[in-house]
């Protein structure tokens, strides 16, 4: 029987079925109401393990209606039980669910590496983790549509860009400008960060992982759904938990 993974983002939900480590069918939504969306998704079938990492407030109801569709819920947190003795360097209470499962996945998967995971969504995070297996702790920006969505709301002319085509090094009217300064920007962050560490194992995520590892020179690994594969190696821990039981 399969594994569901459930990844709510400040912008999105993405879902996947899960067996055996591999991921199979992921779908993504931004709609309103996500509860219908992930019941439609499921429809009558009934899973070993659902994971739930949302960066949202508890929604009580929704856990409720997953409960039944499972012989096991598991709700992301700090605290959790984890597939490995992870420890951090900063009091992990609060810590996002997404940045928690994102981290395990990268302390697993590059096992004795000193590492950076920098995920681009609508929030820009910065992570260390060490080859020790310790959080270290990490930082938060702004991703780059919240840079050019501020751009346009906190503006009396400027527009909202997408961008599009080649950046260079300085625009020659408004959008160009725009689109530069908040794309190189970035890449200037980033590569602060590469140069500071470099030493370190540098994992790409999120929505916009393949636009910014396109347009870097260093040796990246670029993983899109890094929180959804940390959501597999969890629920596969919680299957192999209640197997020993």
């Amino acid at each position: 029987m399969a594994n569901l993974l459930i990844d709510i983002g400040n912008s999105n939900c993405k879902i996947a079925f899960e067996q055996e480590g591999e991921l199979r069918g992921i779908l993504k939504s931004s709609q309103a109401d996500l509860l219908s969306f992930i019941l439609e998704v499921i429809g009558g079938q009934h899973f070993d393990v659902i994971v739930l990492s949302t960066v949202r407030e508890d929604d009580p109801q929704m856990q409720e209606a997953l409960s039944k569709k499972c012989g096991r819920l598991v709700v992301v947190e700090s605290g959790m039980k984890l597939p490995v003795d992870m420890e951090f360097g900063f009091p992990a209470k609060g810590l996002g669910a997404d940045r928690l499962a994102a981290a395990l996945a990268v302390a697993m998967l590059f096992p004795g590496k000193d590492c950076i995971k920098f995920d681009f969504g609508t929030a820009l995070t910065v992570d260390f983790i060490n080859k020790g297996k310790i959080f270290s702790g990490g930082n938060i920006s702004l991703g780059m549509q919240s840079r050019f969505r501020a751009l346009n709301t906190f503006t009396k002319r400027l527009p909202m860009v997408k961008p599009e085509g080649e950046i260079k090094d300085y625009g020659t009217d408004t959008v160009g400008a725009m689109t530069s300064g908040v794309v190189l920007g970035m890449i200037f962050e980033v590569e602060g960060y590469l140069r500071k560490y470099p030493g370190h194992t540098a994992v790409f995520t999120g929505g916009d992982s393949f636009y910014f590892a396109e347009k870097l020179k260093s040796s990246i690994f670029v993983i899109p759904n890094l929180v959804l594969v940390g959501l597999a190696l969890i629920a596969d821990y919680y299957v192999q938990q209640e197997i020993g039981n």
